[in-house]
């Protein structure tokens, strides 16, 4: 890949009902001259193409990587450039698959809001909303209760860090447009590893667009954690909880920025490490990995963005994968939070599989899911997008789940420590 960034504009999400899922107005990030989406030279096959071993037993760990947008034709038109009919991603070889439904409480239609909270909180909610169930109570996370019993938590993206899916998983906020409160959330929930762009949403004018004059990196510091803004500064860090931003806005997934499977690795190493500065003490953890681009490009109908990005999520994967395989006690799942492009595959006059997109909105299509490890039999079948956490939580022995949060839990400011 050439050492070109991309040029990030600046987009807005207007919500109204349905019309926010299928047609939410995005403004796309648009390449500069130089760079060619169509290089995925960058990645690397597996040597092998065959399904993984089946694991006993119940998982210590969880590693949950969801590919915004991704459907079963973008992993198919993947697979055609990258390893051609025969071959296989790392995702497809493994040895569990499921299909998941994604409709949310109003819509057929889901937004990332919507199926975050589904996939993260148990319950179903209107598009827009983060962690609120369509009467205004809201529900902790599986995340949240993982740190309350004594799990690491951790969230990789290429969005924001404060975009709709990482939110969903630690923060409580009526919009999920409302990104300098879900910072505070994430901050106030205390997520170990936070890695991804978003900047801005940190820090108070002129240095960022908080208009509340906080700066949450101070703030993180003073509550233990490192802070990396680079990819040399994030493979420095140590053993404890840190906060990667590497963009002012959403991230370029171009160098010099670190790529998602670096992300992944290392937050992945830091919360297996056997080290006691940490919130939590013990090295059980709970890590959410968004390849988050994967919806941009099918937004823009742009096919070779596509297939880049589910590649680069792809490499994520694999990281996840090869640890699980050592440790022999992580539960891996991959799956998408709805589709989007109605991407169809037909043939090119070359007799090559080309994408043919039916609409640049989100769609009601079944999204794949694909299980390593303990308990991986557990996600075989078809399964509604609420059903992942609910047994996940079963597998790790948390009881009453889905939980609502108290009164007092349910206002966002309330949860600083």
């Amino acid at each position: 890949m050439q050492n070109k960034r991309v040029c990030i504009l600046a987009f807005a999400i207007l919500f109204a009902g349905c019309a926010a899922a299928e047609d939410a107005a995005w403004v796309y990030p648009t390449p500069e001259a130089g760079h060619d989406a169509a290089d995925i030279a960058f990645y690397q096959p597996s040597e092998q193409n065959k399904p993984l071993p089946s694991m006993e037993g119940k998982p210590r760990s969880v590693i949950l990587l969801i590919g915004d947008g991704m459907g079963h034709n973008h992993v198919a038109l993947a697979r055609h450039r990258a390893v051609g009919a025969d071959g296989k991603l790392f995702m497809e070889q493994l040895p569990v698959v499921g299909i998941v439904r994604t409709y949310s409480a109003d819509s057929l239609i889901t937004d990332s809001a919507a199926a975050s909270t589904a996939m993260a909180c148990g319950i179903k909610t209107n598009n827009g909303r983060i962690g609120i169930a369509p009467d205004g109570v809201g529900w902790k996370s599986l995340m949240r209760i993982a740190r309350s019993k004594g799990f690491r938590t951790g969230l990789a993206v290429t969005s924001t860090i404060t975009h709709a899916t990482p939110a969903g998983f630690a923060a409580t906020v009526d919009s999920r447009g409302q990104e300098a409160d879900i910072a505070s959330g994430l901050l106030a929930s205390r997520v170990d590893i936070l890695f991804g762009g978003g900047r801005k949403h940190w820090l108070a004018a002129p240095r960022g667009s908080r208009a509340d004059g906080r700066d949450l990196l101070e703030e993180a510091r003073a509550a233990g954690y490192q802070i990396a803004y680079t990819a040399e500064q994030m493979a420095a860090l140590k053993p404890a909880p840190a906060i990667g931003l590497f963009a002012e806005d959403a991230m370029t997934t171009v160098a010099p920025e670190p790529p998602l499977d670096a992300m992944a690795r290392t937050a992945i190493a830091l919360l297996n490490a056997k080290s006691i500065d940490w919130f939590a003490p013990a090295p059980r953890f709970m890590l959410m990995i968004e390849g988050s681009q994967i919806d941009w490009a099918g937004h823009a109908n742009d096919a070779d963005n596509a297939v880049r990005q589910t590649l680069l999520f792809d490499l994520a994967v694999r990281q996840a994968v090869e640890f699980a395989r050592r440790d022999k006690k992580t539960l891996v799942l991959v799956t998408a939070d709805h589709e989007t492009g109605g991407l169809l595959l037909k043939r090119d006059k070359d007799n090559r599989i080309a994408a043919d997109w039916q609409s640049k909105g989100h769609t009601a299509a079944d999204v794949p899911l694909y299980a390593f490890g303990p308990g991986a039999a557990r996600f075989a079948g078809v399964l509604d997008n609420t059903d992942i956490p609910k047994r996940i939580a079963a597998l790790l022995g948390f009881d009453s789940f889905p939980q609502p949060l108290t009164n007092e839990q349910t206002a966002l400011q309330s949860e600083k420590r």
